[in-house]
């Protein structure tokens, strides 16, 4: 399995096809990528595609010393 970052994954092969691999929409692509989401794209090793999105659990957001 590779893992790499939607926005290197769309630059290789493109939005629409980026968007076909992972039964998503075009927009759905573009949106993730203008919102600066972390997600990663994983070949399988059938040569499938799935994306996973990193991000804080609820609750955990920094708080700042008073």
């Amino acid at each position: 399995m590779q893992r790499t970052p939607l926005k290197e994954f769309v630059t290789k092969v493109g939005q629409i096809k980026a968007a076909a691999a992972l039964g998503l929409t075009q927009g759905g692509i573009s949106k993730a990528i203008r919102a600066d989401r972390v997600v990663y794209v994983i070949e399988l090793e059938d040569g499938s595609f799935k994306a996973e999105e990193i991000k804080p659990f609820p609750g955990q957001i920094q708080r700042l010393a008073s």
